[in-house]
């Protein structure tokens, strides 16, 4: 092949529109609807066919609509004001460091995450994961948190998605452009693009390292396709969740170690690093070797001093989702690592395996995460009793309500998701605060003063609106499947927008039964085709390519909508992606959730639609269990009801669907007064709006995570690394001395008073003789664990009372006493703990050691 010089060639914009560059590179316009409009209005039809792409955009429009919109006296008026706008919001450092002046100085929160999904333009995301990953960033850029986000930028993203002439998914895999996107390559001082080495067997791979900018907050993103590397190191980073667990492990590696490395070459120093999922887990690792290379501390040392400036972020609610790798080839990555280091990799396998002890557990991606993390959580609280379930075994003997993973509920970045017709009806009626203050429940208390006609005719505006798209992006997906000129006419026809119109989008996995709402064809074609009160469905979703069940699913959907009868009722959306979404979630009047309980971590696709008035139907899972208590504002799929067999939770349930839009649903919709406005279903809109939208969105999700686990941790870290760290390698130490005594703990005796015919509000006295071995009572904390007994003798839960070292140790044995409070009547129990005590640790049980009578 020729010897090829390559080149970059920009836009030649006009000098008076040069601010254009300006907002095209930062992500803050997709969340300004003035700025949306702006790109909007240079070009309309090539604005859309470019995925809404501003910086394609300016590449591809004529040289001559440039010069004309120089011109333009009007659009240099608009410009300047979005421009203004963006100034003024990068200038500010926004409120929550006002609000909150005790947090460090120096706080910074690197936040890693596989994918981050902040537009239909930057295809570096698949779903819910990367949906929640850039509103994090976009609600952290609002509320001025001092956050930089690290991910990696896909050659090609995720795959397209389209259908065969049989319904069948295919996908395809169009290379990203990087020069056309809003990222710009990191360049060093010298002007050359920053390239960062990643350690792995025998050879370091080169990356560069890429900007987004996110209103406030930098997003960095690694690109392993280096000049230098071999091939196949250069497709680490050629698809999201794409090839084998060896792609998977190396893009692990490049997230995790890499970013850390990146960071570091930037001059970036974080206070704080919060894992968004197991992917990034290996940030650790990365952290304790250059600790260990700098300061020539141990591993625990390291580990140690990483623990407590990180938090872990778990999504996934079922064990197969959770990334884990063999034995054997973690030691193929990481052998040169431990020995470089002098660490057993024994050691280091442990790190990820629940039961340390099983030489035949994989390596656990989450499990790792979990033992270097300060603090851990799930994203909704049905998900963190889930989680504290699932990973018990990580903290063996501890009580599962005690297991300390606690939860943060996700939400949406509203400004985001919802239309700018609601967005000026909420300016019109509501005030600027539902902008600056989202999460304000007063706030959303104002949208019972919208008129009921002028949010129901937004409302219908919109559903127009999406039936338009949907007709439109039917008839593309026909002409590109090859299908009769006649069939493409008549798909210009379908759907109504009069009709009640329940939307299903998301990822297609069994446990998302995308077809539950199809078990009954029959009896769904009487609710779609009701002459007076007709039903249509517009769903969308992709599955993993290698998910061929969930793909069979898609092709039952659409070769149930080819019925003659139904194929005006029922359309199904290719390449769901963002922007299909948005219309979606702002046209339709139901959103449909039907997970089997309670395999969905959180779900915000709901989220989303509430706030722009759509009501839920549900199953309650996920955040759903949080909204269905707070008001009329959807419909529950039954109360959460445990079932034998899926064959038979899928029977009930589905029934249960069927009779929720046969009996409430559709009837409530239809029912109209004089004016042809339904007002039950405009007061169950606002109370959906009123209810979810100052629950469930990101600004109180991420001042929640601040408060309670970036502030805390950053504030210990100060205390534990002032003199150079010695009080957390104190603690190091000590951790490394409960441990190794351990074994021999044991509470030897418990002698109770008298436990027979207690009146309520009695105490018992309890005095127990406890072995400690090498230990000190100071090194400990001695408990009375206490509550109602199960039918199997056994204390699942309990209240704790505490119990105070008596005297000296008698050969080796000290003497505690404590009360236990007869509080509530019936067959309780009690029992005595001994549990690692000391000043530093963040929760009772970091050390995962536990010693029952």
């Amino acid at each position: 092949m020729a010897n090829i010089t390559r080149y970059t060639v920009l836009p030649n914009i006009p000098p008076r529109l040069s601010r254009l560059m300006d907002i095209a590179n930062n992500v803050w316009w997709s969340w300004d609807p003035e700025a949306v409009e702006l790109f909007f209005r240079m070009d309309r039809d090539l604005w859309i066919a470019l995925d809404q792409n501003p910086r394609m955009l300016l590449g591809k429009i004529s040289q001559k609509r440039l010069n004309d919109l120089a011109e333009s006296g009007s659009f240099l008026a608009h410009l300047d004001r979005v421009a203004q706008r963006l100034d003024d919001y990068t200038a500010s450092s926004g409120e929550w460091r006002k609000q909150h002046p005790s947090a460090p100085e120096d706080i910074c929160i690197a936040y890693f995450s596989a994918e981050f999904g902040l537009h239909e333009c930057l295809k570096v995301y698949s779903g819910g994961l990367g949906i929640l990953a850039g509103d994090h960033l976009k609600a952290a850029s609002d509320l001025g948190v001092p956050l930089v986000g690290v991910g990696l930028l896909y050659r090609e993203g995720y795959f397209r998605q389209y259908l065969n002439a049989d319904g069948w998914q295919q996908e395809l895999y169009p290379r990203n452009d990087f020069h056309n996107m809003p990222v710009t390559q990191v360049r060093g001082a010298d002007g050359a693009p920053v390239t960062i080495e990643i350690p792995f067997p025998g050879r370091a791979v080169k990356a560069y390292v890429w900007k987004c900018q996110v209103g406030r907050v930098p997003l960095y993103l690694i690109d392993c396709d280096h000049e230098t590397n071999s091939q196949a190191d250069r497709e680490i980073t050629a698809q999201l969740y794409g090839g084998d667990r060896e792609t998977r492990i190396r893009q692990e590696i490049v997230l995790g170690m890499g970013g850390v490395i990146a960071l570091r070459s930037m001059g970036i120093h974080p206070t704080v690093y919060h894992i968004n999922e197991g992917h990034a887990a290996f940030m650790a690792l990365q952290r304790a070797h250059d600790l260990m290379v700098r300061d020539g501390i141990s591993f625990a040392q390291a580990c140690e001093v990483v623990k407590v400036s990180s938090l872990f972020t778990t999504h996934t609610p079922v064990p197969a989702g959770n990334d884990m790798f063999d034995p054997g080839l973690v030691a193929a990555y990481f052998n040169d690592y431990c020995a470089a280091l002098g660490v057993p990799l024994q050691d280091l396998l442990a790190l990820g395996r629940q039961n340390p002890a099983d030489g035949r557990e994989p390596f656990c991606m989450t499990v790792l995460a979990l033992k270097l993390s300060a603090a851990a959580n799930g994203v909704s609280e049905l998900h963190g009793e889930v989680a504290r379930d699932m990973w018990q075994q990580v903290w063996k003997g501890v009580p599962e309500d005690e297991v300390p993973v606690t939860s943060v509920t996700n939400g949406v970045h509203i400004r985001t998701w919802i239309s700018r017709d609601l967005a000026a009806l909420y300016d019109r009626y509501i005030g600027p605060e539902w902008v600056n203050s989202p999460h304000d429940q007063g706030v959303w208390q104002r949208v019972d003063s919208v008129p009921d006609t002028e949010l129901w005719r937004i409302h219908e505006r919109r559903r127009d609106r999406l039936v338009s798209f949907a007709r439109m992006r039917l008839q593309r997906q026909l002409i590109n499947r090859g299908a009769p000129s006649s069939e493409i006419r008549a798909a210009g026809e379908y759907l109504d927008s009069e009709v009640l119109t329940i939307g299903f989008a998301r990822r297609f996995a069994t446990y998302k039964r995308g077809t539950l709402l199809f078990r009954d064809p029959e009896r769904l074609r009487k609710i779609l085709l009701n002459p007076e009160r007709p039903v249509q469905l517009i769903i969308a979703g992709k599955a993993h390519p290698q998910d061929t069940q969930s793909k069979a699913l898609i092709r039952e959907i659409v070769h149930l909508a080819r019925d003659p009868e139904l194929r005006p009722h029922i359309v199904f959306i290719e390449n769901y992606d963002i922007n299909v979404a948005r219309y979606m979630l702002q046209g339709v009047d139901c959103w449909l959730n039907t997970p089997r309980r309670p395999m969905e971590a959180s779900g915000t696709s709901g989220m989303k639609a509430a706030a722009n008035g759509a009501l839920n139907i549900s199953i309650p899972d996920g955040w759903w269990c949080e909204a269905e208590g707070l008001g009329e504002n959807g419909w529950s799929i039954g109360k959460g009801e445990t079932y034998d067999t899926t064959e038979e939770q899928d029977l009930v349930e589905s029934e249960t669907l069927y009779q929720i839009l046969e009996q409430e649903v559709v009837p409530m919709f239809y029912n109209r007064g004089r004016d042809t406005v339904p007002r039950e279903w405009i007061a169950r809109m606002k109370t959906a709006i009123r209810t979810c939208c100052p629950r469930f969105n990101t600004y109180r999700m991420v001042q929640e995570y601040a408060e309670r686990f970036y502030v805390p941790c950053c504030s210990r870290r100060k205390v534990l690394f002032r003199d150079n760290r010695a009080p957390v390698y104190a603690l190091s130490d000590w951790k490394a001395r409960v441990r190794a005594a351990w074994g021999q703990v044991r509470v030897q005796e418990v002698v109770p008073g008298e436990t027979d015919n207690l009146p309520c509000g009695a105490t018992i006295p309890v005095t127990a003789a406890v072995a400690l071995g090498e230990l000190k009572p100071e090194d400990v904390r001695v408990e009375l664990f206490f509550g109602l007994m199960d039918a199997r003798g056994e204390l699942p839960a309990g209240d704790r009372a505490p119990m105070a070292c008596d005297g000296e140790a008698v050969n080796g044995v000290y003497r505690f006493t404590g009360e236990v409070p007869c509080e509530r009547t019936g067959q309780l129990g009690f029992t005595v703990r001994v549990l690692p005590s000391h000043p530093d640790l963040f929760q009772e049980h970091e050390m995962a050691l536990i010693a029952w009578a």
